[in-house]
Parts: structure tokens; sequence; C-alpha cells
């Protein structure tokens, strides 16, 4: 597609992030009915996800460097909101997994299936007729077509121009500066200490005295002249004048006046504050992301919306917004030269016109001292760095050594091959609470482990997610999605399962220096992901008298002490996965997992999705003797690891060059997965049982039954919490 194309595409998402943005600006006043909360956050979430897949596609491909840098920051805001409205529906559901499918079909995003039907039947037929016209290729010509051939290299020479473009405006950066320099320089220093001077002239005509020149940590001269002429710094003198005597009156009257009924009034306030909290419902937290948003969408309005880009056929940068950001970066720095000058100067004045000597200033050597010490001593209590003598690459070095810091398989976040639950929202209103579907999953592990790993902007500022735990049977693809976080963000991956590190920096000291050398590394070359697989045997109820020599129960301690340490600006996640999470100690096990997916067995849809996409990935060809519904049917109970081994399994590289004379049938697969036992109904139900058990489920589970006590003995321990926080700090 042409430039003018992306850029039409970012006029109309932006057009209708600023519609959305105004919605969500008169979403006040405080709401009750649950189901109505539901449906808004519901409906503003599928929207920004809409606008975000836009977002990304324009920043993508555009090729315009000052453009891409405007829409890389709504696109952070448009991440961090959509985190934001995920966080209010679990908080809302008390549970991880939503479904919109009633909403979808509202906003027309979903056909209903008569629709749907029709549109299956109507390609089919379109598709027969362009065969037997000869404009399509038939069903078994695997030949790429020329036109994706085509758009794919359009893409790739887009993404050259990209960073062409990026080249030169980073250049341009430098060279313009150094010309404005050169052009402007002298008339900027002459108009900043003409401006001072007359600043100095008039306070002394106004006051009777020369002014005090601002400190170089208060910003100098740029605190007075911040986007002032200087009559206004004359107005605002005078007002700083009339303040200063208002308040010395105002105190005097404070003073007299000594309050009464003190206790009375506290308690009138307390009860107001009481009843004021039960009769508000439920109001949207405040976001970080909507200022962000806002910001970038009014400098789209003033600057993009309607720009004259005729000139600027091959969307290259703008001189004249280089020159206006410049001149600013290069008045600051002349800014700074002057000071120096005119604090010289302004001594002078004083000397020669009031014959003003300034008192030495008053240096207490003791005291600085002795704070100082104070201020060491504590510093190297708190920041001790058990490996401050030697480099991050020799670290780095280490742990690839000893086989904690592991490269991470290139997968990525779309090879986790799923469908929709279409039946979530019908299941849910008879009180049924349906199992996540393969792509659910999906959506959670982008929401708390790609987005915000990805993004620094975003993982500073949306609700923080430091560990996450991935639960679910033998097969179901947890450590390929570990991989696939680490591909998508380009994190590093560092392996503390429990088999991993057994003997390794043995005794308490050697487990301390490993974990530090591990968190150094992870937050020097952040992102990360710290991986511990098998995590349910670091919170053994009974450790195994097979599995006591490795100690798995090592790292149990100091995992709640880690987590405490990471910071919002800290982009390292804890990743645990488990196949029998009922081994573990629930309550230690929820203390440190902030998030719990449960992964379930692949359903129907699921299958169908998958048997038809792996078996073309790995040469195979899906033709009408092969019946792939049959094979989803059968395969009831297998997983997505099952599966794999089988297609993989049938198909050799002779079994793929007999198709064109013999086709895949679906015995073939059946045969091969007769051998392998299947994960049954008893055993996903042992996991939902589990997670009900959890924090999340049971606040869910209380939520169904609509039992309000348990909900007011929590939150009467939240308050008890939050008062002796208070009473501590005081």
């Amino acid at each position: 597609m042409s430039n003018a194309m992306y850029n039409k595409m970012w006029h109309q998402t932006q057009e209708a992030l600023n519609s959305l943005l105004d919605k969500e600006s008169q979403l006040l006043e405080p709401q009750r009915n649950q189901v109505f909360i539901f449906q808004t956050l519901a409906t503003y979430y599928i929207k920004y996800v809409q606008i975000f897949g836009n977002l990304e596609n324009v920043y993508d491909q555009i090729v315009h460097p000052q453009k891409r840098r405007l829409i890389r920051k709504i696109l952070d805001g448009v991440m961090g909101r959509i985190l934001e409205l995920k966080n209010e529906m679990v908080e809302l559901e008390l549970t991880e997994f939503h479904y919109f499918d009633d909403i979808l079909q509202d906003l027309k995003l979903a056909p209903v299936w008569r629709g749907f039907h029709q549109n299956k039947k109507t390609e089919r037929e379109r598709e027969e007729e362009m065969v037997f016209l000869g404009m399509n290729p038939p069903p078994l010509f695997n030949k790429v077509s020329a036109t994706i051939i085509q758009a794919e290299k359009v893409i790739s020479l887009r993404n050259e121009v990209q960073s062409r473009h990026e080249e030169d405006y980073k250049e341009a950066l430098i060279t313009i500066k150094d010309s404005l320099k050169l052009v402007e320089g002298t008339d900027i220093k002459e108009n900043l200490q003409d401006q001072i001077r007359h600043w100095f002239i008039e306070c002394r005509n106004l006051t009777g005295t020369f002014p005090n020149y601002p400190k170089e940590e208060e910003g100098g001269s740029a605190v007075i002249f911040s986007n002032k002429t200087t009559e206004q710094v004359i107005d605002d003198i005078i007002a700083s004048q009339e303040e200063d005597e208002k308040t010395k009156k105002k105190k005097k009257t404070k003073k007299e006046k000594k309050p009464k009924n003190a206790k009375k009034d506290k308690e009138k306030k307390e009860t107001k504050e009481k009843n004021k909290e039960e009769d508000e419902g439920w109001k949207m937290s405040p976001s970080v992301f909507l200022p962000t948003m806002e910001e970038g969408n009014n400098v789209y309005k003033d600057l993009w919306k309607n720009k004259d880009e005729s000139w600027n056929f091959p969307q290259d940068y703008d001189p004249e917004l280089i020159k206006e950001e410049k001149r600013k970066e290069l008045e600051s720095e002349i800014r700074v030269q002057v000071d120096e000058l005119m604090r010289q100067e302004l001594k002078n004045l004083k000397l020669a016109v009031n014959r003003e000597k300034e008192l030495p200033a008053k240096t207490g050597k003791k005291g600085g001292k002795k704070k100082n010490k104070g201020k060491k001593g504590k510093k190297g209590k708190k920041d001790k760095d058990l490996t401050a003598d030697r480099t991050i690459e020799s670290l780095y070095k280490e742990l690839v050594e000893e086989g904690l810091l592991i490269q991470a398989l290139k997968v990525n976040l779309s090879d986790y091959i799923g469908e929709y639950s279409y039946l979530g929202t019908t299941l849910r209103q008879v009180s049924i609470e349906p199992m996540p579907s393969l792509l659910d999953v999906r959506q959670l592990i982008a929401l708390y482990g790609v987005l915000p790993l990805g993004s620094a902007a975003v993982h500073e500022k949306a609700p923080l997610v430091k560990s996450l735990l991935l639960a679910g049977p033998s097969g179901v693809g947890k450590k390929m999605l570990v991989h696939a976080i680490c591909t998508e963000t380009g994190a590093n991956l560092f392996d503390l399962s429990a088999a991993n590190i057994a003997g390794k920096y043995p005794g308490k000291n050697g487990l301390q220096m490993m974990l530090h050398m591990v968190f150094k590394v992870a937050h020097q070359l952040q992102p990360s992901v710290v991986w511990i697989g098998d995590t349910e045997k670091t919170f053994y109820k009974k450790v195994p008298s097979a599995e006591r020599m490795m100690e798995p129960k090592r790292l149990k301690k100091q995992l709640p002490k880690i987590l405490k340490l990471l910071k919002p600006d800290d982009r390292i996640l804890i990743v645990g996965t488990t196949k029998r999470p009922f081994d573990a100690e629930l309550q230690s096990f929820c203390r440190v997992y902030q998030k719990i997916i449960l992964i379930p067995r692949p359903d129907y849809a699921s299958r169908y999705v998958l048997w038809k996409e792996i078996i073309q990935r790995n040469g195979g060809v899906v033709t009408n003797a092969l019946n792939i519904s049959c094979l989803a049917k059968v395969t009831d109970g297998f997983t997505q690891g099952h599966i794999v081994q089988v297609v993989k399994g049938v198909l050799t590289d002779r079994r793929i060059h007999q198709q064109i004379h013999k086709p895949l049938t679906a015995i073939e697969f059946i045969e091969s997965i007769t051998s392998m036992s299947p994960v049954y109904q008893e055993e996903e139900e042992s996991f939902k049982d589990w997670y009900s058990k959890t924090p999340m489920g049971r606040k869910r589970a209380l939520a169904l039954t609509g039992d309000t006590t348990e909900k007011e003995k929590d939150k009467g321990k939240k308050k008890e919490k939050k008062g002796r926080k208070e009473k501590k700090k005081k």
C-alpha cells in the first residue's frame, strides 16, 4: 500500500480514538448495575483492541519518522489502557476469563449463524467458479501466489525505507541544530541578555532594590521567563508582593482564632465519609494512560490532521518541526551561559549602584561531614553488591555456562493455535462457569506478558504484574508460551526450575550468590523472563523421598523477597509452569504468583483448527479425502502436544511425496494416536477444583452465590491493614 493509504488509515484510527476518549470523559457518575458496568468496560476494551490493531499496522508500515514517534506514544497509551480495562474487568467479575460474544454481535463484529453459513456457501461457490474459469489455481496446486510474494516484497521495501528515513532524521537532528547555532545563536544570546537587563531595571524601579538571581539548580532565568514576556514578569512581581502581604494578615487572624469542638467536627466528617462510601456505587478508577492518549490526540489534531503534505511525497522528515524543537534546546543551552554572565553583571551593578556587599555563605563543615558519613553508611548496607568487581559480560558468561541463562526458542505467540469460545456468555447466563478456550489463554499471555515487557512506558504505568503462573495438564503448550513471550519481546530467559538448579551454587551463600547474579543480569539486560518449570516442586507439601537430594524447595523463602524488590520500572517477569498444582502448598503458592492462568485441553473448535494448521505446516495437503471434523471429534481429550507428535510421525518425507497419488486420510492419524493416553475429564475437573480454592477462584465463587458476608470480612481486613500501615508511618 502507498504512503497516502497508511496516512488515511492513521487519520481514521485517530478519529475513532478521539470519539472513544470523548465517551470515556463522560463516564463520571458512579454506577450500580453490574451488567451495565461490564458491558461498558467490555465495549471500551473491544474498541481499544481494534484501535490497537490499526495503530500497530500503521506504526509498522509508515515511514515518516516524526509521525512514527507520535504514533508510538499513542500506541503505548492504548496498550496501557487495554491492560487497565482488563484489570477492571478482572476485579469486577473476579475471573481472568471474559466472554464478549453477545457484545460482539451487538457491535456487528461477529456474524450470526445464518449469515455465517450463507457467507461460507457463497465463498465456496465463488472459489469453484474461479477454478472453472481458470482464474484461480486448483485446490491441490500449492504454489504461493505471486500477489502474496509481491506484497511481501513491498512490505520489506517499506521497512528498508523506514529505517533509512529514521537514520536521516537522526542525522538531521544534529546538522540542523549545528546550523541553527551558527545562524541564530548570537541573536538568541543578545535577546536573552537584553531581556534579563530589562528585568533588573524594572525590578529596581518597582521595589527599590535589584532582584536576587535564581540559582542554577532552580532553573536560572528560565524560571522567571518561561513562556512570558517582560511585561508579564513585572506583573508577576507586583502580584507576588500583594500575596505576601495578604498571607501575613491571614496568619495573624488565624493565631487569634482558636478552634472549638475539633473532635466533634472530625466525627462528623468521618460519618459523612462513611455514608458517602455506602451510597456510592461502582466508579471507574482513574486512568494513568488517558492523559497520554489525550496529549497525543491533541498533538495529532493541532499538527497532523489538516497538515498539507503535498510537498512530502516520499514521507521524509519535516525540517521545520526539527527547527522548532532544536531552537528550544539551543535556547536552554545558551541560557546557562547567559545566566553565568548575568549573575556577574548583577553583582557588579549592585556594587556600583547600591554599594551592596554579599555576605559570605556559611559553611558547616562538621555537620556536613557527619551527614555525608551517615548517608554513605546507610547506602553501603542497602546496596550491597556481591559482584561489584565483575562485569556484566563475565556474569552473563557464567550463567550461560551453568545453564541458568538459556536461549529461547523462536516461537511466535500466533503459533499458539486455537479458537474462541462462542458460548461463554450463554453458559454464564445459566450459572455454568465455562472452561477458557486456547485463544482466551493466548490473549491473557499477550496482556500480562507481551505488552508490559515489550514497552517500558506501558510497564511503568500499567497495573503491575510481577509474576504469572501457567497451570494445566502436560502437552497444552505451557513451555511454548514462555518461549513465545521471550520471542515477542526480545527478552532474556533464565531457567530457575528445581531440576535445573539442583547441585548448583550449594549452601545458603551459594543460593544468595546465584539469585544475585541472575537478577543483576536480568535487571541490566531487561526485558527478562525468569522461568520456574514444575514450580509445584518449589512449594511441595511433602517432598518425595526420591527428590530430597535435589532440594526442590530452595527458592521457597527467597521468591517472596525477590518479588518485593521488583519495582515498576524493572521489566522482569517471573513465570511458573505446573502440571500438578495440587501437590503444592496453596497459600505460599498463591502468595508468590500474582496471576494464575488455567490452560485447558483443547475443545472441538480448537482441535479442528489445530489439525488443519499443523498438517499444513508439516507439508501435508488437506483434501476432501481427509475428514478434519472426524479427527477433531475422535481426539477429544488429546492435547496440542499429542496432535503435533502424531502429525510429525505420520508425515515423513516419503509420505509427503506420495500425496499426489495417495491423498491423506483420517485413519492414518487415528491409528497413531491410539497408543497415547488422553487427558480425562476427571483430571480437568481436578484442575478446576484446585483453581476454585485460589484467591480469585474463591472470590468468583462468592460472587456467583451472592454471599456478601465474606466480601464484607475481606473489606474489613483490608481497612485494618491500611490503618496499621498509616499508624506505622506516623
